[in-house]
């Protein structure tokens, strides 16, 4: 029997009196999608975060399975440990591309500098698969010692992507991969996201507040407010068919778009 890849038990993050996200429990399992889905404020990126290490839960346990069964308690973890897995086996797409890539050098070594932290030493070897990574994501090879800052937004989406799968991770960590940009460019991010995902059998949690972003994406949807998860199930059935009174007002709202 497959084994979740990521587990959250009771996960709690408070802020003082206030709460960030409360006793949210799930299993995510190898090869799925999971999108996290409500208004600004309803705890989705606070607990994107927690799940993937960077914020220290209040309560609960945030578990990830490796490759080879073992399983690792996100917050006992070292720092070192942390990083380590960050540059390997998991991934991060923030919302803002320059929160993710490094602007002052080139995009190339963007992506060479994960290869670097996993191991990879021949410049040429390097080189090469980041030339790779570049065309798979639709970027021309002649760009590949420009530097991020003179990308376009959507192009440094593209590359922060790159950088983050580069390495093949197992679960990656997306937090709005589509926001601030063009319609037309938002589509061929998310066919891109689609592709590859599907391509390297990728588990992905996904933050979005745009129900359309979550259907075209994720098989499994949650819908938080004010940090509680009150609706969980399979996407079409959440957007479909709403039982939550949160859930048919975002749904409500989309349709009259």
């Amino acid at each position: 029997m497959t084994r979740p890849i990521l587990s959250a038990r009771g996960v709690d993050k408070y802020y003082g009196g206030r709460v960030g996200c409360r006793g949210v429990s799930f299993d995510l399992y190898p090869g799925e999608i999971l999108g996290l889905v409500g208004e600004s404020g309803s705890g989705k990126t606070t607990l994107l975060n927690v799940l993937a290490g960077r914020l220290s839960p209040s309560g609960g346990r945030v578990l990830y399975r490796g490759p080879d069964g073992s399983e690792h308690d996100l917050q006992q973890l070292s720092e070192a440990g942390r990083r380590r897995l960050l540059r390997t086996e998991l991934g991060f797409v923030h919302q803002r591309a320059g929160d993710g890539l490094r602007p002052l050098v080139s995009a190339g070594a963007n992506i060479g500098e994960r290869l670097m932290a996993g191991g990879w030493r021949r410049y040429g070897r390097i080189r090469s698969e980041a030339a790779d990574w570049l065309a798979r994501v639709e970027i021309p090879a002649d760009r590949l010692d420009d530097r991020p800052a003179d990308y376009s937004g959507g192009m440094r989406q593209r590359l922060q992507i790159a950088r983050n799968l580069v390495t093949r991770p197992r679960l990656v960590f997306m937090d709005e991969p589509t926001g601030g940009l063009d319609v037309s460019v938002q589509a061929r991010l998310l066919d891109l996201i689609r592709h590859l995902a599907a391509r390297l059998d990728l588990a992905v949690v996904l933050v979005t507040h745009d129900l359309a972003v979550a259907r075209l994406l994720s098989q499994r949807l949650m819908v938080m407010k004010s940090g509680q998860v009150v609706e969980s199930g399979l996407t079409d059935q959440v957007l479909d068919d709403p039982q939550h009174p949160y859930s048919q007002l975002l749904v409500s709202a989309m349709l009259q778009v």
